[in-house]
């Protein structure tokens, strides 16, 4: 016999009290181990949702769940590590650069990735697009390149907090999603496990994101630095813009072109510059915060790093990128400047030209997205290319365009607009 039962773990946290060490320790690893059934898990969840946890609590949750698998371990490489997590947004292909670009620094970066679902991309399914690469890596292989190449970004393995895949999966059905207890140990119960010396948080703001208002993003930010700080992790998050998409790209393998012309010194400006910044967060958590990455850009060996790190896991960097069968150019309705521009529309509008999936198990067309031509505070003129649609599928564009109207302003002169700084504020 346990000396607790689910029902009892729920009750306490339905009437605001606080769950003790020996309550999360048992709730976690019986729900883990299938003891507490998904409905009582559920009704947690949203007790949890509701009232809300302390700081002792959600740190001994996330420990609970790191408990529930492996953890990987990486102080024998010959370099120190560090890696981000960006909390989810549209045209946020910044990891791609970055991981080489900390490399070419002398930092290893183990950035363990996920899949897109709804509006956000996923960085495997960007890199899956070119062609040869894989995501699924052993231990052993992951730990190789990082030694050899210094930067690796694959998939998690089962064996790293399995507590989270479930509970994850729950939280998805049952409105219990935005539980910011939740939220904060499910990202960082996978980054502890997977063993980084120094975690960089990139937590996005906007219509974009997941958190809307700063505040509520400032809270998971604090939350999350604080899960990283207890645990031993140098963390630091900063709070970024994404009520206007990244760059000038949403989809997958217009993405990765896009991230490899950021790795042959250009690319969008705003891209550049939050690569750059979460670049110098990552090497000063490591220790070296003496490199600068901007000159790693500039002499071509941040591109050295990324073409090694593809071919390394079967990718041929020198490949083609494929590209969508149709395309539909949507022209400016007038002319001025261009004022607005909706990350969530334009998210919507990748996904539903097939960048992106509704279920797991979906699969994503490659060459899919939306490039758009003007970004906020660029003039435009009537009728010229604001958006081009790419997609294999024609069928698709009708419901692309729905999402998009409504998405973006045109001004006439210009008054309304206000530029928004990509980077908002810094916790940690």
């Amino acid at each position: 016999m346990s000396k607790h039962d689910a029902v009892e773990v729920i009750i306490a946290k339905r009437d605001h009290g606080e769950l003790s060490d020996s309550q999360i320790d048992w709730v976690v690893d019986a729900y883990t181990r299938g003891e507490v059934a998904d409905e009582q898990m559920s009704s947690l969840a949203m007790a949890i949702l509701l009232n809300g946890m302390n700081r002792g609590e959600i740190s001994r949750w996330t420990a609970a769940m790191i408990a529930s698998g492996e953890r990987m371990d990486f102080s024998h490489l010959s370099r120190p590590t560090a890696d981000k997590h960006s909390t989810g947004g549209v045209g946020d292909k910044i990891t791609l650069p970055l991981a080489p670009l900390v490399a070419a620094c002398g930092v290893a970066v183990p950035q363990l990735s996920g899949r897109g679902l709804g509006h956000t991309g996923g960085t495997l399914d960007k890199l899956e697009s070119v062609p040869g690469w894989r995501a699924a890596l052993s231990n052993q292989e992951m730990v190789d390149q990082l030694e050899s190449v210094g930067a690796v970004i694959c998939a998690a393995g089962d064996g790293l907090a399995p507590a989270d895949k479930k509970l994850y999966a729950l939280r998805d059905v049952t409105g219990t999603v935005e539980a910011i207890p939740l939220i904060a140990s499910s990202i960082m119960s996978k980054k502890i496990a997977e063993g980084t010396g120094a975690l960089v948080l990139d937590v996005k703001v906007g219509s974009g994101a997941f958190m809307k208002s700063l505040d509520k993003a400032r809270e998971l930010a604090e939350t999350m630095v604080a899960l990283g700080t207890d645990a031993g992790v140098h963390t630091v998050a900063l709070l970024t813009d994404m009520e206007t998409p990244l760059g000038l790209t949403a989809g997958n393998a217009i993405e990765v072109a896009e991230s490899v012309e950021v790795l042959e010194g250009g690319g969008p400006a705003d891209v550049v510059e939050l690569t750059l910044a979460l670049a110098r967060e990552m090497l000063a958590g490591a220790g070296r915060g003496d490199v600068d990455p901007a000159d790693r850009l500039a002499d071509g060996s941040a591109m050295d790093a990324w073409k090694r790190m593809i071919s390394a896991q079967g990718g041929d960097p020198d490949a083609a990128l494929p590209t969508a069968r149709e395309t539909h150019v949507v022209n400016a309705p007038s002319s001025g400047i261009l004022t607005r521009l909706d990350a969530m529309a334009v998210g919507m509008a990748a996904w539903r030209l097939g960048a992106g999936r509704a279920r797991k198990e979906d699969p994503v067309q490659a060459g899919a997205g939306v490039v758009w031509h003007a970004r906020p505070g660029d003039a435009v003129a009537e009728g010229q290319p604001l958006f081009t649609l790419h997609t294999d599928e024609p069928e698709r564009f009708e419901r692309a365009l729905e999402s998009l109207e409504g998405g973006y302003d045109v001004s006439a002169d210009g008054a309304s607009y206000e530029p928004t700084p990509v980077l908002l504020d810094r916790v940690g």
